[in-house]
């Protein structure tokens, strides 16, 4: 059987018994050559966003890690990481805003990332527990034209890309809103609830764009 077709037979099979089947993406090896792009629904010119996706990782405290990256030609607009000390930041075209929280490891955690230019408030959520608020780039824009990649930071415009840097595990449902979402919002997600979709990014709809050693499975939500 082809594996595509394979894996809309599992889908709809999940559909049929009530289940939410959805894709994800499994890097099981450091490269510098593995890596997903994502292909946004509308320009990525922002004065606010929520960013969700739910993640797991056995790289617990060895290294640094990229989550999302997003780069123009000549700056990083928005790279979430996962520091070497644990902590997670986000760096928006210069110095990151950092959250010690807990860290992340192979049982699968939710994690939304949320800033809004004209407070600067900026936090993060992990499995639906909101951090504390700290101010972040007021004033600032995330400029659009660029490429969005997951599992690669990369130094130049799609390259220049770090083994040391690169992600392994697994990720899946990267949803992306030019809004701050709601708490409440939030946290019917990380509970299962599928709406709103993401306006930048539907994790249902949004072009993936696989290069290299990066598996895409069907598994149930």
């Amino acid at each position: 059987m082809r594996p595509l077709i394979g894996l809309f037979l599992i889908a709809v099979s999940m559909a049929l018994a009530g289940s939410v089947p959805i894709k994800t993406l499994v890097f099981s090896t450091a490269t510098s050559t593995s890596y997903v792009e994502m292909i946004p629904q509308r320009p990525m010119n922002l004065t606010a966003f929520t960013l969700c996706m739910r993640v797991a990782t056995e790289l617990s405290g060895q290294r640094e890690i990229i989550l999302f990256a997003y780069r123009t030609g000549s700056y990083d607009e928005l790279n979430v990481w996962r520091e070497l000390d644990g902590r997670l930041s986000f760096y928006m075209a210069g110095d990151p805003v950092l959250f010690k929280v807990p860290e992340l490891a192979a049982l699968q955690t939710h994690l939304c990332v949320t800033w809004d230019s004209t407070s600067g408030l900026a936090a993060l959520f992990l499995d639906g527990k909101r951090s504390l608020s700290k101010i972040y780039r007021k004033g600032h824009t995330v400029r659009a034209g660029g490429r969005v990649i997951l599992g690669q930071d990369p130094d130049s415009f799609l390259g220049s890309f770090d083994e040391q840097q690169s992600f392994v595990g697994e990720i899946c449902d990267v949803n992306m809103w030019d809004v701050v979402l709601a708490d409440s919002v939030i946290q019917g997600m990380f509970a299962g609830k599928r709406e709103p979709r993401g306006n930048v990014f539907d994790w249902e709809s949004t072009e993936l764009r696989i290069n290299g050693d990066v598996e895409v499975a069907i598994r149930e939500l």
